[in-house]
């Protein structure tokens, strides 16, 4: 990070600002931070400190959610992540990440065009856990390539049709889990470097004000609000992986 006299203040504000909306949706953290950080930033310290905040992020918002957890809906989410995550990883070896980031992000895009512009879409109720293991091991395995932990878990849990403090306390729980792999399986590459640790630590005051703002207004929206904005934040984030 070159110029800080300029660049910090910014890389404070996109960190207060991925947190904020992180708070209030339960995920998009890293696709709000890494819009901005990864002009200042590289992507290796990027990458570095969307899984490290992230994790503080996701886990504050599980520890407040903690008394409403159901473990029989989260197991299945979880052991098909815990499959999908290595492969994810090992396709990083060979595939272009930019390719597969376009891909998603044109399937988010036409996803949630598709369900801002029509009527509710009636709830999925079949597959079960199968389903949901299924769900999570393709979050997984996106988590493991592009860093993004709870994409397609939101997805699924809003085509199960969950209210939305249930879809929180499925998503999120997911997401930590999913950054905790992703961060085994890619941390053995050196990655953390003594820069980074500084940028961390600089910017945990604005992580930490900014998820508590966003939990604060997640409170005041009702579903149908609420099932807005994570369509708004999904397609955002699909044109940002276009881009």
């Amino acid at each position: 990070m070159d110029g800080l006299s300029l660049e910090l203040p910014l890389f404070v504000v996109a960190t207060f600002a991925g947190a904020f909306v992180a708070g209030l949706s339960g995920f998009a953290f890293g696709l709000v931070a890494a819009s901005i950080w990864l002009y200042i930033l590289t992507p290796l310290q990027t990458a570095t400190l969307i899984i490290a905040f992230g994790l503080i992020v996701q886990g504050y918002a599980v520890w407040k959610l903690r008394t409403s957890l159901d473990w029989t809906k989260l197991w299945p989410f979880v052991l098909g992540a815990a499959l999908g995550v290595p492969v994810g990883v090992s396709i990083l070896t060979w595939a272009n990440p930019a390719h597969v980031r376009a891909g998603v992000g044109a399937f988010l895009v036409l996803y949630s065009l598709y369900a801002l512009l029509r009527p509710a879409i009636a709830p999925v109720k079949a597959g079960g856990a199968a389903a949901d293991a299924a769900a999570g091991f393709l979050n997984g395995m996106l988590g493991g390539i592009t860093g993004l932990a709870g994409i397609l878990v939101t997805i699924w849990c809003g085509l199960r049709g969950w209210p939305k403090d249930v879809q929180r306390t499925v998503f999120q729980p997911v997401a930590v889990a999913t950054f905790l792999m992703s961060a085994l399986w890619i941390g053995a590459k050196g990655a953390i470097t003594p820069d980074t640790i500084k940028l961390f630590l600089v910017g945990l005051p604005a992580l930490l004000a900014g998820t508590w703002l966003g939990l604060k207004l997640f409170g005041r929206l009702d579903e149908a609000a609420f099932r807005k904005v994570v369509l708004v934040l999904l397609l955002a984030s699909g044109v940002f992986l276009i881009i």
